[in-house]
């Protein structure tokens, strides 16, 4: 004889460690279903972040008059000719076209400790949330350490190998390219910070170091300001970059 089926448990609540899990990380773990689907907050989450990320992408780049106006920031473009063609030919937006190079050679100091190159990349809100924080906290740890501050400009349609042609028309020591990074359903926010040592035309990401998730539940800007500078210091002291360079977080000042 076969025994009465009891009722299903009704789910208790996530237990606090669940909790902890979730306050951690904005991935949407343990958030519960409806069925097979998402429960609807979550799906409404879901599909805001899809747009933010889609808008990331595609919104053209547009300079905050404060950051012109202190750092005489100005702008350039590479070969690509507007944002479809960046998206399709990566090739494009690693390369300075002619007027960005007269630009630069015309308005920039050569042979700066560090230059600061600001990038589109693929998230333009990334740039905008970021960089008007972390840009004075690189140039303020710059010259506390005695170095030279090149003058920084803004690059549209940018990949990462435009570093290559900025080091070989400035000759800086250090370059440090602040570049929206693909944005993903956690954030369309995160920047990243690429440096590299006297780049120059065929240098690939193994002659790069990198910085990456800078945003607000990331690395923060105080945070990764003084990361940038003790990795450029150990760039000069080994002149060289990229996987012969490790950054020595222990080492590490406090925040700025």
């Amino acid at each position: 004889m076969n025994e009465p089926r009891l009722p299903a448990p009704t789910p208790a609540d996530p237990p606090a460690v669940m909790q902890a899990v979730r306050a951690r990380t904005p991935a949407r773990i343990l958030v519960g279903r409806s069925g097979p689907a998402y429960r609807t907050p979550t799906a409404l989450e879901l599909r805001h972040d899809h747009a933010a990320a889609v808008d990331a992408v595609h919104a053209e780049l547009d300079l905050s008059p404060p950051l012109v106006e202190r750092w005489g920031l100005f702008e350039v473009r590479t070969r690509a000719r507007d944002k479809a063609e960046y998206l399709m030919r990566p090739d494009l937006g690693r390369r300075l076209d002619d007027p960005a190079r007269e630009a630069m050679t015309r308005q920039c100091p050569p042979g700066a400790d560090v230059q600061v190159v600001i990038g589109d990349g693929l998230s333009v809100a990334a740039v905008a949330a970021q960089v008007p924080a972390l840009l004075p906290l690189l140039e303020a740890e710059t010259r506390r350490r005695g170095w030279t501050f090149g003058r920084p400009f803004a690059v549209r349609y940018c990949r990462v190998g435009v570093l290559n042609d900025v080091g070989e028309l400035l000759d800086p020591t250090v370059v440090v390219l602040l570049i929206g990074e693909r944005p993903g359903l956690a954030t369309a926010e995160s920047l990243s910070a690429y440096l590299a040592y006297r780049p120059r035309a065929g240098h690939t990401d193994a002659q790069r170091n990198l910085i990456s998730n800078i945003h607000a539940r990331g690395v923060p800007p105080e945070a990764a300001a003084p990361r940038v500078l003790a990795l450029a210091d150990k760039m000069r002291q080994m002149q060289t970059s990229g996987v012969a360079v490790k950054e020595d977080l222990a080492a590490l000042p406090p925040p700025l």
